[in-house]
């Protein structure tokens, strides 16, 4: 069997030409936002926000956590701890729960990408075969050890695909949810022989070699959506932000960190 290698995409920001009518405004060097981003878009966010900032001179201040769960860096527990928040960008349906809390203002959703999950192995491990659903069940029930997160992702496999493919009793005994780290440093570690995980967030960890997004017949996608908080200190620039992260020219840097944009690129 093959030995696999890490995959890791490059992105350059000098081909991301902001859109005229989003950026046009002044720029505000008195104005800052207050973002939370989960896990799944921050590769793609840690680029954008750069272009961003330097475009319109307004200064984001950012922390990351997952978009549900009781994790203490969980942005539901942030915003239950009174955190400050003009924008929060995770997952639809824990955005979605947001709404209904009152915590976002409903009107301003916008979906940005859509992501799959992954699997990895520690760097240099042969790659398990994940081709079909029944080399997928072979390659869960042979590993030692799983590790998957306390996010969607992680949710999904434990309550919905595990049950799915009758091996729930099995996976329990041997699987970690990973809260408060990415699960590529746990497998990278050597605590996990294989980890799931949104691809988005098996890319950029070292020491880890990227399989491959489970099979289509059970992949789950996840929405990761952007909303304004009903408290937000500066509901317009909040608003600028998520229209700059949804807009056409913003695609190919989402799309390049292992997430497909909610939007097409634009090709002018």
């Amino acid at each position: 069997m093959a030995v696999i290698e890490r995959i890791v995409p490059v992105v350059s920001l000098a081909g991301l030409v902001v859109a005229g009518n989003l950026l046009t405004a002044a720029s505000q060097p008195d104005v800052g936002l207050d973002v939370m981003s989960s896990g799944g878009f921050t590769a793609a966010y840690q680029e954008l926000s750069i272009a961003f900032s330097d475009q319109t001179g307004i200064d984001l201040q950012t922390v990351y956590g997952a978009s549900m769960g009781g994790a203490p860096s969980s942005i539901p527990s942030r915003l239950d701890r009174g955190e400050a928040a003009d924008v929060v960008i995770l997952a639809r349906e824990g955005l979605d729960r947001l709404v209904n809390r009152g915590e976002v203002v409903a009107d301003s959703r916008v979906d940005l990408a859509t992501s799959r999950i992954g699997l990895a192995v520690r760097a240099g491990a042969v790659a398990p075969d994940i081709s079909t659903v029944e080399a997928f069940t072979r390659t869960l029930l042979d590993a030692g050890s799983v590790a998957y997160s306390a996010s969607a992702s992680g949710t999904y496999l434990s309550t919905v695909l595990f049950p799915r493919l009758g091996i729930a009793e099995q996976m329990a005994v041997k699987s970690t949810r990973v809260v408060g780290e990415r699960v590529g440093a746990v497998v990278a570690r050597g605590d996990a022989v294989i980890g799931f995980q949104q691809v988005s967030e098996l890319l950029p960890i070292a020491g880890i070699a990227y399989v491959g997004p489970i099979p289509v017949e059970v992949q789950n996608i996840t929405t990761f959506s952007a909303g304004v908080t009903t408290r937000a200190a500066a509901p317009e620039a909040a608003r600028r932000l998520i229209a700059f992260l949804s807009s056409p020219d913003a695609a190919p840097i989402i799309a390049n960190t292992g997430m497909t944009p909610h939007a097409a690129p634009d090709h002018r």
